[in-house]
């Protein structure tokens, strides 16, 4: 909410157990795949987050009903019946695209604009357009406005991606499985979100193969219909809650977790000097011992290092004896919570892609302002760690990815308000 903002205390050890919320990036792309099938999915523990509510007033203003209440939303799309988004809706949330495959699969035609959200540099949406061009649509792209129309609907091709996109193998995905014929993807996006996209596709009635490897195919089917499914934990909040324990000399039990959605971080943690045991679907992470730098790190796609977990990470490895180096591959404006971190104490020298952190014995709370969603909790986590008390406003940036911040960390021993 506007005006909103935590005012951390920080210096406590956080120690505790925790079930993470479901995934942002898993429930957005679901959220709009429900529009593609006949009657009612159930999708449970789906995290009440300000994006997720955004998504909810779309799939309703194309004329679903959707409610959302206690960790479950309800979408019924058998009275869906416009294709047309406007610029006020997409402009709340970057993925908001991603309802162009699946206007496009059920309407053979939408029309909408450029999504909006965290201000992270250019995210170019060349390759969704591309691909279904490919698909048999036609796209007009003027005054900021995407028109799309398959005037003789979508048919199945073969797309080689020249780099593995999230949301162009997701918008691909959700465009194929009402489409004539075979789709084939090539260079798909691998990351777990893809996989459980997948799963709730098949659930109602697609087929598609390969998700989580580079080549997913799709047969395209006439109908879907609705489903009931779990959304997959949020690993990058897990990343968050992980960083926040690490950050104080804590431990923490992530409850009902497959290890497999932490592999692409829990290593670097265990490069610090963390202990990290995986036991019976859980993970304990104890950061007891002094932290060390763990050289660098590069953003990758997935199986590589999250860019989603970076500016957390950071804020950890600022009281990390020795040297840290980012590498951000992936989005051109990733570090602009490095200020904030600075003016808290941190050692922090940005040139380009690169990001030099040099880990200091002391931090010291400070007002600061998140910039973007995990610039946002990067910021949260090395209050926790610092001494005196820190207040993080734009608030708005924090609660589009995570689940009521404060009562987690508080959950943990931290001393957290939202005022």
């Amino acid at each position: 909410m506007p005006g909103q903002k935590l005012v951390i205390e920080g210096g406590k050890s956080l120690s505790g157990e925790i079930k993470v919320q479901g995934a942002k990036n898993s429930s957005l792309p679901i959220l709009a795949a429900s529009l593609l099938c006949s009657g009612e999915s159930v999708l449970r523990n789906c995290p009440m987050l300000s994006d997720v509510y955004a998504s909810c007033r779309i799939l309703n203003r194309l004329g679903c009903k959707c409610r959302a209440e206690n960790n479950t939303v309800i979408v019924d799309s058998s009275s869906a019946d416009k294709a047309e988004i406007p610029d006020e809706m997409m402009r709340e949330m970057r993925s908001s695209i991603i309802f162009m495959g699946a206007l496009l699969g059920r309407f053979g035609y939408c029309s909408l604009s450029y999504p909006g959200g965290c201000e992270l540099g250019p995210r170019p949406i060349d390759m969704h357009l591309d691909a279904l061009r490919k698909m048999g649509a036609s796209v007009n792209d003027e005054f900021g406005i995407i028109r799309c129309r398959a005037e003789k609907g979508l048919h199945g091709t073969k797309i080689s991606l020249k780099y593995p996109s999230v949301g162009a193998t997701e918008n691909i995905m959700l465009a194929a499985v009402l489409a004539k014929g075979e789709t084939i993807i090539f260079n798909a996006a691998r990351e777990p979100e893809i996989i459980d996209l997948g799963m709730y596709l098949n659930k109602c009635g697609a087929v598609v193969k390969g998700t989580g490897g580079s080549t997913i195919v799709i047969e395209g089917r006439e109908r879907l219909h609705g489903c009931i499914h779990n959304i997959m934990p949020d690993r990058i909040a897990a990343a968050t809650y992980i960083a926040a324990v690490a950050a104080t000399r804590g431990e923490i039990n992530i409850l009902n977790f497959d290890a497999a959605f932490a592999e692409s971080f829990l290593p670097v943690f265990e490069q610090m000097g963390c202990d990290v045991y995986v036991y019976d679907g859980n993970i304990y992470v104890g950061a007891r011992k002094p932290l060390k730098g763990v050289g660098k790190i590069i953003t990758m796609p997935h199986p590589g290092f999250p860019t989603d977990a970076q500016a957390v990470v950071m804020a950890v490895l600022c009281r990390a004896k020795g040297s840290s180096i980012f590498e951000e591959t992936i989005f051109e404006s990733r570090y602009r919570h490095v200020n904030a971190l600075v003016k808290m104490g941190a050692d922090i020298k940005t040139a380009g892609k690169a990001a030099v952190i040099e880990g200091v014995r002391k931090m010291y709370g400070a007002k600061v302002e998140a910039t973007d969603l995990r610039g946002g909790a990067a910021m949260a986590v090395a209050a926790l760690g610092a001494e005196g008390i820190t207040e993080v406003s734009e608030l708005r940036y924090i609660d589009r990815g995570y689940e009521s911040i404060e009562n987690v960390l508080t959950s943990l021993g931290a001393s957290v308000k939202r005022v």
